[in-house]
């Protein structure tokens, strides 16, 4: 398994320099980026400046309709002259998914672009946020998916937008082996329970980096390595306890750098 970052992390600053940024994050340690926007950059130039880096493209995070028939072959693209292969879409639209025949229908959506694409040498994946695990009429969304799709629907398990939805490290790794080898990039996020209720807010839960909120962070990475067929751990720093924001980022990369090292 290697460590990755989320670029969204860094979003204002990529949008000033982008360049001086992502040295920042390879001289850290980062093996590899995933995108969440792409700056207007060059697909091909992308490549040979990352490259250039030492990084490799981890994934990017790209919204439903840019699969629509209109902007597909685009799509395919512009991700192909990129080199990545793991295409994950952040979030579904909600005016899709009201019911749980809106999320069957969703999940259909989802195994036809893994059709689409696996011809391309690429994969289709869903990433959550707390919605995906409350219910609806009954069950949670995040099954209703990964129980109705091909194996080949990448599972990007956001840990502490689970971990917010109040599932416990048990439930976590309970969900990497019902859908064993499907986790193949997971977003590592923290998450403070303690914090959340001390300050009765859900958002406050979020403001640690790795290994400061209280995650059993050794139980999911040993399950993620043993059942979930993992390749990227992709870090995503999304408050900055520490300042400037690179400082929170590189103390969750040093972390999960030590952690990984004890497997």
């Amino acid at each position: 398994m290697r460590i990755a970052l989320q670029l969204y992390s860094l979003r204002s600053y990529l949008e000033k320099n982008f360049e001086e940024v992502i040295r920042w994050v390879a001289d850290i340690g980062f093996e590899g980026v995933e995108f969440a926007g792409f700056y207007g950059k060059d697909p091909n130039w992308l490549r040979e400046f990352l490259s250039k880096a030492g990084l490799e493209v981890a994934g990017a995070h790209i919204p439903l309709n840019a699969f629509s028939d209109r902007e597909f072959e685009k799509t395919i693209a512009f991700n192909k002259s990129l080199g990545n292969k793991y295409l994950i879409i952040p979030g579904a639209p909600k005016e899709m998914i009201k019911t749980r025949g809106d999320w069957i229908s969703f999940s259909k959506t989802l195994n036809n672009l893994a059709n689409k694409l696996k011809i391309h040498g690429m994969k289709i994946g869903y990433h959550n946020h707390r919605s995906e695990f409350e219910l609806v009429e009954g069950e949670r969304p995040w099954d209703i998916i990964f129980s109705n799709t091909v194996s080949d629907v990448i599972m990007q398990l956001d840990i502490g937008h689970a971990l917010a939805a109040k599932l416990s490290e048990e439930e976590i790794i309970t969900v990497i082996k019902k859908y064993r080898g499907r986790a193949v990039t997971i977003h590592v996020k923290d998450y403070s329970k303690k914090k959340a209720i001390e300050f009765q807010s859900v958002e406050k839960g979020y403001e640690v980096v790795l290994g400061e909120g209280d995650t059993k962070w050794l139980d999911i990475i040993k399950a993620l390595k043993d059942y979930g067929n993992t390749e990227w751990l992709i870090i995503e720093q999304e408050t900055y306890p520490y300042q400037p924001p690179i400082e929170s980022i590189k103390k969750s990369y040093i972390f999960l750098r030590n952690l990984i090292a004890t497997l």
